[in-house]
């Protein structure tokens, strides 16, 4: 499947300044309060399934860019929902409210739940009303503990109900978003009979690494895993990445050759995303709704521009020797107008190594991202059919 695309030149100036990248930039309180019932109300990341009264609820309480505050007008939201759910009986209903519940409390913690207490408290709340929906759903979730050296991965596994071993999508989250969010939209691997494996990217949520060189380790531990459940089909397995997690999706086709199909690296990083002069730039981006310094540095562990324009170019695929090697099959999507994640990073590896597959969205943002193509209709009519094939499963509606 390639799809073609259209080339164009943009020239941007933009006059930089890491305080601004670190103060909840690029938006005015005000303009950040409607955009974020705007997105509420479109069903936008990072407000996606919340519902556009619970939006309003809390940017009306919302009143100084304060991250405790933030999380706190969410979590008012979410602990609104619990308590219903403690006197409700019904199975349907308390599947809604764990599910709204969880919705808002994972905006408190966004981007990150470790730039404070209240993110923290919001997320660690989410896990709670996530798991119970969890419960609830079917077929259910499964939590999943993999001793992992000191410590030890976290994950979810849904498989469907099946007489025989099943192929598995093998799901990792972007940087702000988390392994609960993927799970969440399984639905229509699901339905065709095909079980999906979630687990944090390093830096993220439950991960025991941060982002390093070596950081992808962890996938390799977590196959190990999943060759043991009989219930997966161990040599039908493929890995889905978005946004942040590209990277290690594209690391996987190259590491875990031998035993995944294919690999969607659905948001491109490879060598230019991780310069200097891009991060200047991408810093300020309009479609990252607050803090994506931040966001971007604590998965580092690192709180300061200058040590964290110096970390990223040693990641570079290209520095790390990958960018050459045979592979297995990759689909790259993204965005041409991608200001988070430059576009030149997904020319660049169609351009070495093995033939790969493209889907380019001429118009699109991040993750290919336009007026016409959602994020939901780019996985279902792009990115989940090619990984359902490379698994052997024909997709159904």
């Amino acid at each position: 499947m390639i799809i073609k695309y259209i080339f164009f030149s943009l020239s941007i100036v933009v006059a930089f300044s890491p305080i601004n990248a670190q103060d909840w930039g690029p938006r005015s309180l005000e303009e950040l309060k409607l955009e974020t019932i705007r997105r509420a109300g479109n069903n936008l990341n990072p407000i996606t399934g919340v519902t556009l009264e619970d939006a309003h609820k809390a940017m009306s309480n919302f009143t100084r860019p304060d991250k405790d505050l933030w999380a706190s007008v969410w979590m008012e939201n979410g602990d609104k929902y619990m308590e219903i759910a403690t006197s409700t009986r019904s199975s349907e209903k308390l599947l809604e409210l764990y599910y709204n519940a969880w919705r808002n409390y994972n905006v408190g913690r966004w981007p990150t739940e470790k730039h404070s207490d209240g993110k923290r408290l919001s997320y660690e709340k989410g896990l709670d009303a996530f798991l119970k929906y969890g419960k609830l759903i079917s077929p259910s979730l499964e939590r999943v503990v993999i001793p992992f050296e000191n410590s030890e991965i976290i994950a979810y596994l849904r498989i469907p109900y099946s007489n025989k071993p099943v192929p598995l999508i093998f799901a990792l989250n972007g940087l702000d978003s988390r392994k609960e969010d993927i799970i969440a939209g399984t639905d229509n691997y699901i339905k065709n009979g095909v079980a999906v494996f979630a687990m944090d990217m390093p830096g993220t949520g439950e991960s025991p690494v941060l982002i390093d060189i070596g950081s992808e380790r962890i996938f390799s531990v977590a196959l190990d895993y999943l060759a043991t459940r009989e219930e997966i089909d161990s040599e039908n397995i493929a890995v889905q990445g978005r946004s942040w997690s590209g990277y290690w999706a594209a690391i996987l086709a190259y590491t875990e050759k031998e035993r995944i199909k294919g690999s969607a690296v659905h948001g491109v990083q490879v060598h230019g995303y991780f310069q200097p002069d891009w991060q200047k730039t991408a810093l300020l981006s309009e479609e990252y709704l607050f803090d994506l310094f931040p966001a971007r540095s604590v998965v580092y562990n690192i709180d300061n521009m200058i040590d964290f324009l110096a970390y990223g170019p040693r990641l570079s695929l290209v520095e790390r020797g990958f960018i050459d090697q045979s592979s297995a099959p990759m689909l790259l999507v993204n965005g041409h107008q991608d200001s988070q994640q430059p576009i030149s990073d997904l020319y660049l590896l169609m351009q070495h190594g093995d033939p790969k597959e493209a889907w380019i969205n001429p118009v699109g943002g991040h993750l290919g991202r336009s007026e016409f193509w959602s994020m939901r209709k780019i996985l279902n009519e792009v990115v989940e059919p090619w990984l359902m094939r490379k698994v052997g499963v024909e997709p159904i509606r």
